[in-house]
């Protein structure tokens, strides 16, 4: 009787095991799944990602692209460089102009999150980024790879680069010089041309019209900083030729060739920009304009009528503190330092 006692015993001890052996092996089982299903994408992997291509990237919004390149927001602008030059004792170039307000900052911050970004700025990851092969970053070079959208060896084409960062065209605008040099003789104003020439204008998804139209007017600097000011080329940008009122009817040589319309991608009509994460962009909408509407009749309060009110006249932009002129083949280059 003893021995069947026993052997009882054994038996539910061996089954006890076995029962503690198999739900230790299930629970095991589901958290390697569920570490295989939650495991990150490898760099490798990722650089495939159909974001990265067209036409996904064209769709992408910048949340989606943040993901992974969130570091881009982050402020990380030495404060010494390695050549021992302090950032808050020096200018970086795109400090010269008087609109520029703040501390040094990184490519992508002054671009998308920067005070200037968000006053007269939509940009997104997309307007610059069009996608691009990273077998060996050359367009057309199989079958397969894509062969539009951008430059051997770039991630963008530089001629979305060009529309803001080109050379002043004196020559067509019938200048005698550099803006840098000769903007005083036009009293530091754009405006005094451009009130009633080439009005069509800044009329694409990646800027905001009216808010530029109203820092135009506060200071030439804001218009010198995209046509000139902030130059990485040495050449201009053959901005497209939209016809505005009054406009004469013959075309100049220089402009034959031009379009006549924005590439169809920047069109105010084909996406309406979100807000850029992490800091929402200010809408045109809430920028006053620099003239006070004149459609409401004003009230009175005496008997003699009040002058109109002049439209703010543009400051005197601040001169950079050097101006250096390299005459190469025939052509100058003027670049601020």
């Amino acid at each position: 009787m003893s021995q069947c006692n026993e052997n009882d015993q054994k038996s539910e001890y061996v089954g006890k095991i076995i029962l503690w052996v198999g739900v230790g092996l299930s629970l095991m089982l589901v958290a390697v799944m569920t570490f295989a299903a939650g495991e990150p994408t490898g760099h490798a992997a990722a650089r495939w990602n159909p974001l990265h291509f067209k036409p996904a990237i064209e769709l992408a919004e910048d949340k989606e692209c943040l993901v992974c390149h969130a570091e881009v927001l982050k402020p990380s602008v030495r404060a010494q460089s390695p050549a021992g030059v302090r950032a808050d004792q020096s200018l970086a170039w795109y400090q010269t102009l008087e609109v520029y307000s703040g501390n040094q900052d990184t490519f992508h911050r002054r671009h998308l999150v920067g005070e200037l970004a968000k006053k007269l700025m939509n940009l997104r990851c997309n307007t610059c980024h069009q996608g691009h092969d990273p077998r060996d970053e050359a367009p057309g070079t199989s079958a397969t790879t894509q062969a539009t959208a951008y430059t051997l060896r770039k991630q963008v084409d530089p001629k979305t680069c060009l529309m803001c960062h080109g050379q002043f065209n004196h020559e067509v605008m019938g200048l005698p010089g550099p803006w840098a040099q000769h903007g005083e003789t036009f009293g530091n104003n754009c405006l005094m041309c451009h009130e009633g020439i080439r009005t069509s204008r800044h009329n694409v998804n990646f800027l905001k019209p009216k808010a530029i139209e109203a820092a135009g007017r506060e200071s030439a600097d804001h218009c010198y900083g995209c046509h000139g000011g902030r130059a990485w080329y040495r050449i201009p940008f053959p901005y497209p030729r939209h016809a505005w009122d009054g406009m004469d009817k013959d075309v100049p040589d220089w402009a034959k060739n031009r379009p006549t319309a924005s590439d169809p991608r920047f069109l105010l009509d084909v996406w309406i920009p979100p807000s850029v994460v992490p800091a929402a962009a200010t809408p045109a909408s809430t920028v006053s304009p620099a003239i006070p509407a004149t459609s409401a009749p004003a009230a009175k309060t005496s008997s003699k009528a009040k002058p109109k009110s002049r439209p703010a006249v543009a400051r005197k932009a601040r001169k950079s503190s050097y101006v250096r002129i390299q005459t190469s083949k025939g052509s100058q280059h003027v670049s601020q330092i």
